[in-house]
């Protein structure tokens, strides 16, 4: 299965008080390497969000079909400075399944004698 994940995130006033320069360079200093690590599992897009939404700043969507690379990239992330030093602020995780009634549908037809409710029984 092919998981979506959108995490929301926001970059706090003391990353934006900090010059470009020094966000890019943070940025691919810590990031984009735990981002690389990754990418063979996650793939990773990234959207600005601030004007349009006040709950956060920006969000990434993630597909894998392997959560536990999933999970270690965010334990990797939370060991940079951006995280644990307060310039970024991670929050709402929505997790889906690419296609999932498909698979499930998939999955009845070829498990002979099985039927929704008995599926719902197990």
């Amino acid at each position: 299965m092919t998981y979506g994940i959108v995490l929301t995130y926001t970059l706090t006033p003391r990353w934006l008080a900090l010059p470009r320069e020094e966000r890019n360079r943070m940025r691919a200093a810590h990031i984009e390497p735990v981002f690389a690590r990754y990418a063979d599992r996650v793939t990773a897009r990234f959207f600005d969000a601030e004007a349009f939404s006040g709950r956060f700043s920006d969000f990434a969507v993630l597909e894998t079909e392997d959560l536990g690379a999933y999970y270690f990239l965010i334990e990797a992330l939370r060991d940079t400075p951006l995280i644990h030093d307060g310039h970024l602020v991670l929050g709402e995780v929505i997790l889906g399944v690419r296609d999932g009634f498909q698979t499930y549908e998939h999955h009845l037809a070829q498990t002979p004698g099985t039927t929704p409710a008995m599926e719902a029984r197990a």
